[in-house]
């Protein structure tokens, strides 16, 4: 039987240039992260993920968990699992371990397909795409002038994707600013959403989705913290349009929450943070049970954005029909990053909005060593 050898991570980061920076209403920042994990077998098959948060906490945690792996057979995932949410009793799990626990399990799916001669997506149910739709998550706000919102609409081609998704929060007045010049530049065709970061409270969410319901909002994001759930379960019942939120949540036990209290019309974990596939896919399930649309969060490097691509492949429709009015769409960020543009041998494919699904066996990427370590921090 295959085991696991070594459990290896390798913190990332990226820092903007000439002073940039760019972020959402909550603040700014001029640093993109990531953190890689490799898992080497007996059988000499390495497998790859990806874990969201600052590496050098990231790699406290792999380190951490290493022993609890090394040695295990690569189908163990599950119960060593299971006896470290035991033994967090008291300190929790809602931390940076579910996020390396999430990077570890994609890694060893990475394993289990690349074994069986697969993609990854046929393991997670099936092949259902051979490309998946994707939105441009983009309008930042920025310290650069010449950075703008109008700016990074024109250089990220918005108008090229099914859906655009810009950032607002920061006040009523800017918000509609914001989305009136969006809507403009995209068109009237196209899916607009916009993302406030958790930065505000009810009243101040409903005073906003106001303002700019005239210009056709498809869904309003994380408009209050991720962990208040009484407020999002007041704001679902009186907004005037969708509201998504899920990318800071971990594991299915709070998105079981999102859904007993109808906090929200779509559910968004973030595969890197939530704790992996298997969490993902529990999440997948209620959301399934529930009849509540799923929008996978994305914003991490090639790794994540391969695993989210391979994930969409083959989540069912939803709700249940083959004549879904608005597709799950892929998040891609247009921002600056080469952790996710420059990172592999050959970036995923996209063309008009589109991205294909890799066909080789497991997530079907290979890292390019020189970019690796030039972005190598810890």
């Amino acid at each position: 039987m295959t085991k696991i050898t070594a459990v290896r991570s390798t913190g990332l980061e990226y820092r903007m240039a000439n002073g940039r920076a760019y972020g959402n209403a909550r603040g700014m920042t001029a640093v993109r992260i990531a953190t890689l994990i490799e898992i080497e077998t007996s059988d000499g098959v390495v497998g790859l993920g990806e874990a969201w948060g600052p590496p050098t906490v990231v790699k406290a945690y792999v380190d951490i968990l290493r022993p609890f792996f090394e040695g295990r057979e690569i189908f163990d995932f599950n119960q060593v699992r299971h006896t470290l949410y035991a033994r967090m009793y008291h300190a929790g799990i809602q931390n940076p371990m579910t996020a390396a626990l999430s990077g570890i399990n994609v890694a060893l799916y990475d394993i289990h397909a690349k074994l069986l001669g697969v993609p990854l997506c046929k393991l997670l149910g099936g092949k259902r795409l051979d490309r998946v739709p994707a939105y441009a998550s983009t309008g930042y706000y920025s310290n650069d002038d010449s950075y703008g919102i109008a700016q990074q609409l024109e250089i990220g081609e918005a108008h090229r994707y099914p859906g655009t998704k810009i950032k607002i929060g920061a006040s009523v007045e800017s918000d509609v600013e914001r989305v009136k010049l969006a809507r403009e530049m995209i068109g009237p065709d196209k899916l607009l959403m916009v993302d406030a970061n958790g930065n505000l409270t009810v009243d101040q969410t409903l005073e906003s989705m106001r303002a700019i319901a005239p210009y056709d909002i498809h869904w309003y994001e994380e408009p209050l913290p991720p962990h208040d759930f009484a407020g999002y379960t007041e704001l679902t019942a009186r907004a005037p349009m969708r509201v998504a939120t899920g990318e800071a949540l971990y594991t299915v036990h709070d998105f079981k929450r999102l859904t007993d209290g109808r906090c929200a019309h779509i559910l968004q974990p973030d595969i890197t943070i939530c704790g992996g596939l298997d969490e993902t896919l529990a999440i997948a399930g209620i959301a399934y049970m529930e009849n509540i649309h799923m929008e996978p969060h994305v914003w991490g490097g090639a790794v994540g954005l391969a695993t989210a691509v391979h994930f969409l492949a083959a989540m069912p429709a939803s709700p249940h029909t083959e004549n879904v009015p608005h597709p799950a769409m892929l998040e891609y960020d247009r921002g600056e990053n080469p952790l996710r543009d420059d990172l592999l041998k050959e970036p995923i494919a996209e063309a008009d909005g589109w991205l294909t699904v890799p066909d080789k066996p497991g997530l079907g990427i290979e890292l390019d060593p020189a970019v690796v370590k030039r972005f190598t921090v810890c």
